[in-house]
Formats: C-alpha cells, sequence, structure tokens
C-alpha cells in the first residue's frame, strides 16, 4: 500500500488538532516543548529535525516521517542530507530501519514533488 505522505501529513496535523481540544493541557506543553527543543542553538533547527527523523525511522512512527521529513525539507535540509540521516537510522535500527527508511525516502519523493 503507497502511502501519499503530503496527504498524510494533513491527516495528522487534522487528527493531533482534534487530540489538542481533547486534551489541551498535554498538548499545549507538547507544542511548548517542542518550539523550545527545535530552537536554534548550539545545533541547528535543521540538525535537530534530521536526528528527530532518524529516530522516527527506528521507532517506526510514519506520522512522525512524514512531520519531520517535512520540517527538515522546510529547515533547509537538502536531499543528500536526508539520506545521510536515514543510513544512520539504518545503522542505529538495523533491518526495521531498512523498511522505514524506505519510507522516509518516499516521503521524501512526495514532498519534493509537491513542493511541501
Amino acid at each position: 500500500m503507497k502511502k501519499d505522505y503530503p496527504d498524510y501529513y494533513k491527516h495528522v496535523q487534522e487528527i493531533m488538532t482534534k487530540l489538542g481540544k481533547a486534551l489541551p493541557g498535554p498538548m499545549t506543553g507538547f507544542a511548548q516543548m517542542h518550539q523550545a527543543v527545535v530552537e536554534k542553538g548550539a545545533l541547528s533547527t535543521k540538525t535537530k529535525e534530521l536526528i528527530a527523523l532518524a529516530i522516527a525511522i527506528t521507532v517506526r512512527c510514519d506520522g512522525c516521517i512524514a512531520f519531520h521529513v517535512h520540517d527538515a525539507i522546510n529547515t533547509g535540509a537538502n536531499r543528500q542530507e536526508i539520506e545521510e540521516a536515514i543510513g544512520v537510522a539504518i545503522l542505529m535500527g538495523g533491518g526495521p530501519a531498512v523498511v522505514y527508511g524506505a519510507e522516509a525516502l518516499e516521503a521524501l519523493h512526495q514532498f519534493e514533488l509537491s513542493a511541501h
């Protein structure tokens, strides 16, 4: 089954909005933490998004892959940087990360075609 990652990204945004309405406290806290963590510091926001993508692949989270490929592109990550992050994930995650790394590469391709 082929996923349409740009559409899936929108879908996950929609259901997370619903979750935010049901659980405003935890979701507001999560949003604040996310913003604080990805803010530029010793590491650039782009680097942090690439790290998040690698983790998303190793924990096998489709929605996280969609978000972090999208956000990595938006922070200026290029194809080679994203591919190398996928490689790090495969190193750390083994065989299952190969499958989810391939999914991340497909997401990258789809976001490039859709101009995110």
